[in-house]
């Protein structure tokens, strides 16, 4: 069972400033200040039409790369630095080595943003020298002691590194159909290592979580089934034009993962926001699939079941994930997070709801819908960075490593 709040005792030395002391730290400020930084930009050139340039990439594509490469692989680099440690009890990169890993995470963010007529070959190294390390720096532990099961989610970092290659591929000319390619492997990726991720996690901290005692159903079969529709579900979406098969497999996987979330479910959730944030995470990723479905059958907007998955699932599920992984990390008490939390999550929420749920109703206003899920999305995350950068840049406070 992942635990990434466990505890491995073991002699460190010193590796210089608190905000190097562990993954999290750096990756997690980074994603909480690019979160608040690359949607005001992008608010800027899609909802007031200021013409900026992104190293020759179009603005959407630029929003919609640097939103899963950007913001996404931060948290999961924070996420996965710190985890693998304590699956492992091996230690994975700290000090001045995590800052050079970093610089390469934020360089890559501020090259198209430069103003400078970068060369799109050195922006495509940048980035995807930052991921390959990463999943090297990830996988080293994983093979030093054996532990082979999690070298599938090691797996999905260099799929997508790969994606990542094949999306510059496509902006640089070179392959037709990289873009798509790409940025929609991404997605299929990051939704494979979202879901398994919450597999692990979800249950732990539900059942820790609340106040009583909550019964937990796991079914295996559930477990193997969902993760292989989905893998059939890339392929398909990704590569082919069988949309009714299509809507066909995301209907399935929104019923197995509503059977999931059924037998995780318990009404005492509600009144812990670090519990109940990551059921509405996981209930956007199932209106995605549900929605991907109403594309095809119903005619709706392919886009909206997009921004289920991202501003719904992932954008709510990594708030929730980096606000209790960072107590936990500093030292504070998970079971009683800042009162300011719920407000973090509630701006997130309502964003998501402004995003896919309203436009259902009323296309006619879709430009104010996006417009003000954009300053939900700014005002949570602007929360999140005043609540936990000083936790970040400051030692734990009950005086231990990490």
């Amino acid at each position: 069972m992942l635990n990434i709040e466990g505890e491995v005792v073991e002699s460190i030395p010193d590796f210089g400033p608190p905000l190097w002391r562990l993954g999290f730290r750096p990756f997690f400020l980074g994603a909480g200040l690019f979160a608040v930084i690359a949607m005001a930009i992008w608010m800027a050139s899609y909802t007031f039409k200021v013409e900026l340039a992104f190293a020759g990439i179009p603005p959407i594509l630029w929003h919609a790369h640097e939103m899963l490469f950007g913001y996404t692989m931060a948290v999961v680099a924070g996420f996965l630095l710190t985890a693998i440690k304590n699956w492992t009890g091996v230690e994975v990169l700290r000090g001045w080595w995590l800052a050079l890993l970093f610089s390469l995470w934020l360089l890559a963010r501020l090259l198209p943003l430069s103003g400078v007529a970068v060369p799109l070959a050195l922006l495509a190294v940048v980035d995807v020298s930052f991921l390959f390390l990463l999943a090297i720096v990830c996988l080293r532990p994983v093979l030093k002691v054996k532990q082979y099961k999690q070298v599938g989610i090691i797996s999905k970092l260099f799929l997508l590194m790969l994606s990542n290659v094949v999306f510059y591929l496509g902006i640089s000319g070179v392959l037709a159909e990289g873009v798509k390619w790409g940025l929609f492997s991404a997605l299929y990726m990051i939704i494979a290592l979202v879901l398994v991720m919450m597999r692990r996690v979800m249950p732990m901290f539900i059942q820790n979580g609340v106040d009583g005692e909550v019964e937990i159903k796991n079914r295996a079969w559930l477990d193997y089934s969902s993760l292989v529709l989905l893998f059939v579900l890339w392929l398909v979406d990704v590569f082919t034009g069988y949309q009714q098969a299509v809507a066909v497999m995301a209907l399935l996987l929104a019923l197995l993962h509503t059977i999931r979330l059924t037998g995780w479910y318990s009404g005492k959730i509600w009144s812990k926001p670090l519990v109940w944030v990551l059921v509405v995470a996981y209930a956007f990723i199932i209106a995605g699939f549900a929605l991907k479905a109403a594309a095809y059958y119903l005619g709706i907007a392919v886009f909206l079941s997009v921004h289920a998955f991202t501003v719904g699932g992932i954008g709510i599920l990594t708030i929730g994930m980096m606000s209790r992984v960072s107590l936990g990390h500093t030292g504070r008490n998970v079971f009683e997070p800042p009162a300011i939390v719920f407000w973090i999550f509630a701006s997130l929420l309502a964003g998501a709801v402004l995003r896919v749920v309203f436009p259902l109703f009323s296309m006619e206003l879709y430009a104010y819908w996006i417009g003000f899920s954009q300053l939900f999305w700014m005002l949570g995350f602007a929360l999140f960075v005043y609540v936990y950068a000083p936790m970040f840049i400051s030692a734990r406070v009950d005086g231990r490593d990490g």
